[in-house]
């Protein structure tokens, strides 16, 4: 199983792709991505002007810009997972997205993407959260369900007995 949390979470389905093109080795039986960004390449046609919510554009191409070289290739699959030619066979998938986040459409397009491709996945938006709301379960009740929502997913993923 392989997870993370926005950049983290880029970085995870990254690593389920290469596991494909590396004949799923290691064998990974479940992705959990939150609120994560697909799409490192450009600045897709829908991804809202949110400002004030933790993350706008501005700060993603900050983050970009430090962790880009000025001439990588964003397209590239293994930056921007949305990019992905074929992304069947990927383990089933977890996709949390934010409804005031920036990131929020690239993560539903990914879990669309996985979806037509016939990946099993369950794809959840909080349209009343932010950016980094899953840390704030001190704060926000609703991130504390989102915890633990995701939480019972793996423990199921992981032991489908547990679900009962």
């Amino acid at each position: 199983m392989v997870a993370g949390e926005s950049a983290g979470a880029n970085l995870a389905a990254v690593v389920c792709l290469l596991a494909k093109d590396n004949k799923a080795n290691p064998k990974i039986v479940f992705q959990v991505l939150i609120y994560p960004p697909t799409q490192l390449g450009g600045v897709p046609a829908t991804r809202p002007a949110a400002s004030g919510y933790l993350l706008d554009q501005r700060s993603i191409e900050w983050f970009h810009s430090h962790y880009l070289p000025k001439d990588v290739d964003r397209t590239d699959p293994r930056l921007s997972p949305l990019a992905a030619k074929d992304v069947s066979r990927l383990p089933p998938a977890y996709i949390v997205t934010a409804g005031f986040d920036p990131l929020r459409d690239e993560g539903m397009a990914y879990a669309d993407k996985l979806k037509q491709a016939g990946v099993s996945v369950t794809y959840i938006d909080y349209p009343s959260m932010i950016h980094g709301f899953f840390s704030m379960t001190g704060l926000l009740p609703l991130a504390s369900e989102a915890v633990a929502a995701a939480a019972k997913a793996v423990r199921t993923a992981v032991d489908p007995r547990s679900a009962t």
